[in-house]
């Protein structure tokens, strides 16, 4: 293994199993926090004293995050190894850790000029979500939007249609009642907003019958519209969770049925055949995105892959006669 290769199992891949690697994420996710906090302790005017100490904190860090998205640049060729190495580095500078490693740098050569640049100091909290994104936890997050993107994308149409339909009836009623209330439709969708959100702020809201009537029905809807999107993703977290029991815990038990198991860093990379052999299942069927693959022998597994696994068959009878 080379030394780029080795820089890049440190910096790029958080598996648990390399305490090097580990190590390394633990001292970013510090680093991180440690920028934030002296961002945030900046505006103390009673902490002036220590001006010199935050400088010096932000500079080093700032340093450390140059470092590392050098470093992630010069191993790009590892992390897409179908594309060519200006292929790949072009395609990491124009990914989303791309893009978020360079927001973490550049605000720094323009805060002196520009105040509006401060703000993009605060995408370097960005850093924990991608190592996060690495491991079980967030990773699960990540997984429950993007299976249940379309059904969020709708439940989030019908809210603004509802928002929309709401605040050009609440217009069409109070305009006449609160001219400089309900000046026009844009009025009408920041009280539909704070009404069918649940967050009534009370800046804006109708005083005729007709309209608090209409209120009332709107704040019922509100509730079941704020539901939708909260109950699906509720229900993708349940389904996950059902999912994502790792291998090691199923072997503790007899899988007479069907078993559906998520593949994770640990089995990743590994072929069908280690895999059987390793925890004595049998394979049927690898669902990966939009695809259902029957496994052979040398098929490779990929991160988030679905086994469906049951234990072999040859083990449950010598299970059957002990």
């Amino acid at each position: 293994m080379s030394i780029k290769e080795k820089i890049f199992n440190i910096i790029q891949i958080g598996d648990k199993s390399n305490h090097i690697s580990r190590m390394f994420d633990i001292f970013i996710t510090v680093t991180i926090v440690s920028n934030i906090l002296v961002t945030f302790l900046q505006t103390f005017d009673e902490l002036a004293f220590l001006s010199g100490v935050f400088h010096w904190v932000e500079v080093i860090t700032l340093l450390i995050f140059c470092v590392e998205y050098v470093l992630r640049i010069w191993t790009a060729e590892y992390l897409y190894p179908d594309r060519g190495r200006a292929h790949a580095r072009l395609r990491f500078l124009i990914s989303f850790d791309g893009v978020v490693d360079l927001l973490t740098i550049i605000p720094a050569f323009f805060l002196s000029g520009f105040v509006i640049f401060r703000m993009l100091r605060v995408a370097r909290i960005f850093h924990l979500f991608r190592l996060n994104a690495k491991y079980d936890s967030f990773n699960v997050i990540t997984t429950v939007l993007y299976e249940k993107r379309n059904q969020i994308i709708s439940s989030v149409f019908i809210v603004m249609i509802l928002m929309l339909a709401s605040s050009l009836c609440m217009y069409s009623v109070e305009h006449e009642a609160q001219p400089l209330v309900f000046r026009n439709a844009f009025s009408g969708i920041w009280w539909s907003m704070s009404t069918l959100l649940t967050v009534g702020y009370g800046d804006i809201y109708p005083i005729t019958t007709l309209g608090r009537i209409m209120a009332i029905a709107i704040a019922y809807l509100g509730v079941g519209a704020v539901a939708i999107p909260t109950g699906i993703i509720s229900a993708g977290f349940v389904e996950q969770y059902q999912r994502k029991s790792n291998i090691s815990s199923l072997r503790q038990q007899d899988i007479h049925e069907i078993a559906e198991v998520f593949v994770d860093k640990r089995h990743a990379g590994k072929t069908i055949e280690e895999v059987e052999e390793e925890h004595q299942v049998k394979i049927f069927l690898i669902l990966r995105e939009d695809l259902s693959i029957l496994p052979q022998k040398d098929t490779l597994l990929r991160l988030n892959d679905i086994m469906v696994i049951r234990e072999d068959s040859a083990v449950a009878e010598k299970k059957e006669q002990i």
